[in-house]
């Protein structure tokens, strides 16, 4: 069980660098799309769509696997950090769905507002990478709320 366990918890952690650190990438595609003339814009939009869903089945393998670590392991589910990253794991999955999705489908329908998109995207990332973060230390850190 030990073995089993190790490798879940091995499982868990790259999940977790892969939902979090492709993120990343989106700030340079966002700056290229800034100046990028209209053909190389749309391929760069793919490439973040591309990025997200990388993100988004990367977080799928943690979320998998974190149930699996919390039958496993040590900790109830109604432990407070696991409660609370609960909570905050619902708000960004609504949050990817919509945040990402509006946002790139408007691109090819209002090119005149591209500046605008970029500014909304950018901080819709770094939304996102903040919500990832705080879900990071409370797997890290797992703090006691009450």
């Amino acid at each position: 069980m030990d073995f089993f366990y190790t490798v879940i918890v091995y499982i868990h952690v790259l999940s977790a660098v892969a939902s979090v650190g492709p993120l990343f990438l989106l700030f340079p595609i966002i700056s290229r799309v800034r100046i990028a003339v209209l053909s190389e814009a749309a391929t760069l939009l793919s490439l973040f769509k591309w990025t997200i869903r990388f993100v988004m089945h990367s977080g799928h393998v943690l979320v998998v696997s974190g149930v699996i670590l919390i039958l496993i392991g040590p900790w109830p589910w109604y432990t407070s950090w696991v409660i609370v990253t609960l909570g905050i794991m619902m708000l960004s999955i609504v949050f990817l769905a919509s945040g990402f999705s509006v946002i790139l489908d408007r691109f090819p329908k209002e090119p005149e507002n591209r500046e605008d998109l970029l500014k909304k995207l950018t901080n819709t990332s770094w939304r996102y990478i903040g919500l990832l973060l705080i879900m990071l230390y409370l797997m890290v850190a797992k703090p006691s709320f009450w």
